[in-house]
C-alpha cells in the first residue's frame, strides 16, 4: 500500500472536522435503525462472516476511525487469528469490542430477517454520505474487505 495513502486515512481519523462528518453518517444509521427497530440478539453471529456467509466491506477511513480509537494495537497476528477463524478481529466472548466505533456495514447489518430489504438501501445511501465526504475533504477512497484493511492500516 502507499505509505502516503495510509497516512492520509489516517490523518483524516484524526481530523475533528472530518470525524464530525463520519459521526453525522452514523447518526444517520443510528435514527433509520431505531425508526425500524431490528432484533439485536447480540449473540456475535453476524461477526462470524464464515458461518454467515457474508463479508464486511468498508472504506479506508472507516478502517482507520476505528483503529485510532481501540485501546491496543491491532497485531498481524490479531489478524490471522481472525481470519483462521472466520471472524472479526473486534469480536471478544461473542460481543463487539469496539461496538461505538464499529464501520458502516456493522451498523447497518442485522441477523433479523424483517431487516434484510431495507439494509442494502441504507448502506447505498450512506456510503455514498461517505464518499462525499471523502470528496469533500480530498481524501483517497478504497473500498475493500474489512480485515484486509485494517492490515493495510496496521503495517
Amino acid at each position: 500500500m502507499e505509505p502516503d495513502l495510509r497516512a492520509a486515512w489516517l490523518a483524516a481519523a484524526r481530523a475533528p472536522e472530518i470525524c464530525a462528518g463520519l459521526k453525522a453518517v452514523y447518526q444517520v444509521i443510528a435514527d433509520q435503525i431505531e425508526a425500524r427497530g431490528p432484533a439485536c440478539w447480540a449473540s456475535g453471529r453476524c461477526c462470524n462472516f464464515e458461518t454467515t456467509g457474508h463479508r464486511l466491506y468498508v472504506t479506508g477511513l472507516e478502517a482507520a476511525y476505528t483503529l485510532t480509537r481501540v485501546n491496543r494495537p491491532l497485531a498481524q497476528a490479531d489478524l490471522d487469528t481472525a481470519r483462521a477463524r472466520g471472524d472479526c478481529p473486534f469480536l471478544s466472548l461473542n460481543v463487539c469490542s469496539v461496538h461505538t466505533i464499529k464501520p458502516i456495514g456493522c451498523r447497518v447489518y442485522f441477523c433479523d430477517r424483517s431487516a434484510q430489504d431495507w439494509q442494502k438501501d441504507l448502506s447505498e445511501r450512506v456510503l455514498e454520505l461517505v464518499r462525499k465526504l471523502h470528496d469533500r475533504h480530498a481524501i483517497p477512497y478504497r473500498y475493500g474487505e474489512w480485515r484486509g484493511m485494517l492490515a493495510l492500516l496496521s503495517v
